[in-house]
């Protein structure tokens, strides 16, 4: 039997495991695990190592076994758990898309509002071509992962005549992409609130994610002039971010709730 634990940011879900038990197998243990109609069902799983001089480590792996270099929410997800079973209430988490410290700032029952360090972010404006489509303006956002942000109009968030999802499904495995993207669509609906939609790289639409934040917000404010503190607002909920000034590091405020721990079948 495996131990987990399952926690959401904004309905972005997660399941949190130690790394101890993936015996090498994260990809076919993570497939198995979030299936939805099957198993315990998550968005990823969170696998957090525990090193001899007392850091942790995590390494994130999407629904379909594929790895990443970080979640945003999943990273709070395990802040979270940390400071509930260990009292944890700041924590540096490395990733192999650099360390994120998280620090707890408030909380209510199982849900608990954490503000993340998020690296600094590269805005890169580009037009890409795909087949079938065309033209396609937006920009490459790297924030420890890489996005791709287009700005919309639409109240449904379609755009060059297809939903949000079907676009964002052909960005996401496009050629262009060699290792995959995430892919935002913005509306910015002031200069201090905006709202999106992801399609997520290795999972699909997803209801919010943290990176996916960040990147949205990074590109308003050094393409559409939107101010350095602002709202988010995805389907799950909204999240707060600051970015005092380019060249320094984005803050992500938000929140993340623990669902429930148990036991599973293994492989």
């Amino acid at each position: 039997m495996i131990s987990f634990v399952k926690a959401h940011a904004c309905g972005n879900d997660f399941l949190i495991l130690e790394e101890t038990v993936a015996a090498g197998k994260h990809a076919a243990l993570t497939r198995k695990l979030c299936a939805r109609n099957t198993s315990i069902g998550a968005d990823g799983i969170e696998f957090i190592e525990r090193r001899a001089n007392g850091e942790f480590f995590l390494r994130l792996f999407n629904a379909d076994g594929s790895e990443a270099e970080l979640s945003g929410n999943g990273t709070r997800c395990v802040a979270a758990w940390l400071a509930q079973s260990e009292g944890l209430n700041e924590v540096a988490l490395g990733t192999h898309g650099g360390v994120r410290t998280c620090k707890l700032i408030g909380r209510k029952g199982e849900e608990f509002l954490i503000e993340s360090g998020m690296g600094v972010p590269r805005v890169m404006p580009r037009t890409i071509v795909l087949d079938g489509v065309g033209e396609v303006p937006g920009a490459m956002v790297k924030v420890g992962n890489p996005h791709f942000v287009l700005f919309v109009d639409t109240p449904d968030f379609s755009a060059h005549g297809l939903s949000w999802q079907a676009l964002g499904e052909k960005i996401s495995v496009s050629p262009l992409f060699p290792h995959g993207t995430n892919v935002e669509f913005v509306h910015v609906k002031s200069a201090s609130e905006i709202e999106f939609r992801i399609f997520e790289r290795g999972c699909g639409p997803t209801t919010s994610s943290g990176t996916g934040t960040c990147a949205s917000s990074a590109a308003s404010i050094a393409l559409r002039d939107a101010n350095p503190e602002l709202t988010a607002l995805a389907e799950g909920g909204a999240q707060s971010v600051v970015w005092p000034a380019r060249g320094e590091a984005m803050r992500l405020t938000g929140p993340a709730e623990i669902i429930c721990t148990g036991e599973v079948l293994g492989l």
